[in-house]
């Protein structure tokens, strides 16, 4: 029972939204910002903040989540990871005309100076938050810039969940107790060395900790652990497990290790980026992701089903949030929510509670 609307956010007449909004979460297009990109930043003419800027103002929701690339957060684009920062808190302090985007940052600039909301219209209390999915139980080292603003009228406290999941609890597994390759049954022959580069940090790793501090990184083979190879009859039983031919190694594309988190997913201009979508297996083979993989190492349901050719569907992928990490973020903002209002509803009580004999 949802509204959908298909197209493009800026045809859209956000004015026909009338109701209390308590989240707007989306992911402007990072090609403007992405290390494999062209770098163009605001001069991109895919760059969609300013679009996200105008639906702020408009639906003046109480909480916006938006996420972007690692690559936003690079020396070269500081001015303009400012700009996003303070057009989020100060979204009604447009571009005034003729005015350049270098004399608005200045202007909003001197603005954030003053500490002094108060009479500004609409603000948010914002903050960035670069994180690693592996981090948080995705099976894929995937850094994402976060954006997390709440409408400063709610008093919101809020910062993102601490890590669930660690590289050092890996190696551990993996190099001091060996639990790992007893989960996945791989028999000691035929377990790899310790890499000599890991060597030192492994024998610095405690044998022994009173309890886990996070639990460990998920690998691809955590993630593949109950599927069938995609070639075997069997695999028709899962939805989008097919075989995809032509996965070959050249420099810079050696695939995704099968006893690490998978390398980031990536979603190409022309085609399938192979080295990010391929699997290196035990073996020595390569091979690539098939759709319902590719969902595993993002942390979708077995459930969801993809429609489309296979690079037009691992495109949608790669340009996908895991899953398990959009669960995170919503789920600390609805909970920062939640706090908000009781807080006022018992600062809202006060009087009255104090009135009673």
């Amino acid at each position: 029972d949802w509204r959908v609307w298909e197209g493009d956010v800026r045809d859209f007449d956000w004015r026909d939204i009338e109701d209390d909004v308590d989240l707007l979460a989306g992911g402007p297009p990072c090609q403007p910002f992405s290390m494999g990109g062209k770098h163009r930043a605001h001069d991109d003419d895919r760059d969609m903040f300013p679009a996200t800027f105008d639906v702020v103002r408009t639906l003046r929701p109480k909480a916006v989540l938006i996420e972007n690339v690692k690559g936003l957060a690079r020396a070269s684009f500081a001015d303009y990871f400012d700009y996003i920062l303070l057009r989020l808190e100060f979204p009604e302090l447009t571009l005034d005309e003729g005015e350049s985007r270098v004399d608005h940052l200045t202007r909003l600039r001197e603005v954030k100076a003053t500490g002094d909301k108060r009479n500004l219209g609409l603000t948010y209390d914002v903050a960035a938050t670069l994180v690693n999915a592996a981090d948080y139980g995705v099976p894929q080292r995937r850094e994402r810039v976060f954006f997390v603003g709440f409408r400063s009228d709610l008093e919101a406290s809020w910062r993102f969940p601490a890590p669930t999941n660690s590289r050092d609890e890996l190696l551990r597994a993996k190099w001091k107790t060996g639990e790992y390759w007893e989960e996945h049954r791989v028999p000691k022959k035929r377990r790899p060395e310790i890499p000599k580069r890991l060597r030192g940090k492994i024998e610095r790793l405690a044998d022994e900790l009173p309890f886990p501090i996070t639990r460990r990184w998920r690998t691809v083979r955590d993630a593949f652990v109950d599927l069938p190879d995609p070639r075997r009859p069997a695999a028709k039983r899962f939805l989008n497990h097919r075989w995809q031919p032509g996965a070959k190694s050249y420099p810079g594309h050696t695939g995704s290790p099968l006893d690490e988190p998978a390398k980031t997913l990536k979603a190409g201009d022309h085609g399938v980026p192979g080295g990010e979508n391929m699997a290196a297996l035990a073996n020595g083979e390569l091979r690539y992701f098939s759709v319902r993989e590719a969902a595993r190492l993002q942390t979708f349901p077995d459930g969801y089903a993809f429609v489309g050719s296979w690079t037009e569907t691992m495109r949608q992928l790669g340009n996908a949030v895991p899953v398990a990490l959009a669960r995170v973020a919503a789920a600390s903002i609805a909970e920062s929510l939640a706090e908000a209002a009781f807080r006022k509803t018992a600062i809202a009580a006060e009087p009255e509670l104090r009135s009673v004999p």
